[in-house]
């Protein structure tokens, strides 16, 4: 079976949640040409999983001091460069055409009168309509990856068919370090590093795109970003503060860390996602870098892990065996293994889901 994938690249998230895929699909047979855009080429890390894959420009959104900039959002787009791309992708050769929220591989398909999966969290809004997407942001989402299959991935299903986040398998040091992680690479690193040196008796590991090398200064550590470095932060560390997109939150969630998550203002999804994560009683939520927030954040004790099965390879073996489960009994069978600690098994139940 041969397959296109495209890769929205402008998020770390986007990428890690593809590379847990691409393994999966290689395991089971499936032979996948990859394209990513979004991002400048020179800025992607940890490729190897992709093979020879291309870049594209695509689109992308600018932001500035944790907020979305609009104007420069449409300052960036460069609408003929993306109708050539679309126009010279060949999609002859392929089986499949499946695209994580990337608008080239998504419009070639949507050209070329292909049939196109969309997986991604961003194809949640297909199902659930949130109140947070206005009419700007609907549009964005039917038009920005149009796809004609949207398989949403959520932490919960909310009675429609989704499916669990695809994460790789982490094993959590059986004692945290004391360490809290941070990773909030749409706010200013000046802003963060004032935010984090007013709470002395605790150290943070910090990782920023502006980070060129490892340094220092009083309890924060600043490290580049890449793959296993943060991983392993991760992993043994007692909490993390991020922005509020979907694969680092889902990391989080399964290896029982509390979180502090500021969505991006402006961001629809992100502000939705932290509203899920309020009402499922799965993390802590702030606005702004509020300090008062943080302190309180930084007294609550570690959750229980939320167990989710393995959802890349379950949906890798239905991609190659060519969709013969229907969506949803491939949905209803991977949450039926998902185990969530109690209160959020109580949040559900008050909600009115059994």
């Amino acid at each position: 079976m041969k397959i296109l994938f495209g890769v929205q690249g402008t998020g770390n998230g986007h990428v890690s949640r593809c590379r847990t895929l691409a393994n999966a699909l290689k395991t089971a047979g499936a032979d996948v040409d990859y394209i990513f855009s979004g991002r400048d080429p020179k800025d992607y890390f940890d490729m190897q999983a992709f093979g020879d894959y291309k870049t594209y420009r695509g689109v992308t959104f600018a932001t500035h001091n944790g907020k979305i900039n609009f104007r420069k959002t449409v300052q960036r787009i460069r609408a003929f460069r993306l109708i050539k791309d679309v126009r010279e992708l060949d999609l002859s050769k392929y089986d499949y055409i499946i695209s994580d929220f990337e608008p080239v591989s998504a419009w070639a398909a949507h050209h070329q009168h292909r049939e196109c999966l969309g997986i991604s969290n961003q194809a949640v809004c297909q199902y659930l309509k949130p109140k947070e997407y206005g009419l700007v942001a609907n549009v964005i989402m039917k038009y920005y990856a149009p796809v004609t299959k949207p398989i949403g991935l959520h932490w919960f299903h909310f009675g429609h068919k989704l499916i669990p986040p695809m994460i790789d398998t982490f094993e959590a040091t059986p004692t945290e370090d004391g360490n809290i992680v941070v990773y909030l690479p749409f706010e200013a690193l000046d802003e963060i590093t004032v935010f984090l040196k007013q709470f002395k008796a605790h150290q943070f590991i910090c990782f920023h795109p502006d980070i060129k090398q490892e340094s220092q200064q009083d309890n924060i550590i600043f490290q580049k970003i890449g793959r296993d470095n943060f991983t392993h932060a991760l992993v043994s560390c007692s909490g993390i503060i991020a922005n509020t997109g979907f694969a680092l939150i889902s990391e989080a969630l399964a290896l029982g860390k509390k979180i502090l998550t500021k969505p991006v203002a402006g961001q629809f999804e992100q502000i939705y996602n932290a509203r899920c994560l309020q009402t499922l009683d799965m993390a802590t939520v702030m606005e702004s870098l509020n300090g008062i927030k943080l302190k309180y954040w930084l007294s609550l004790p570690s959750p229980k892990p939320i167990i989710y099965p393995n959802v890349a390879t379950e949906l890798a073996n239905w991609i190659v065996s060519k969709q013969k489960e229907s969506l949803l009994s491939l949905s209803e069978r991977l949450w039926c293994q998902t185990i969530f600690p109690e209160n959020v098994n109580q949040r559900i139940k008050s909600l009115g889901y059994v």
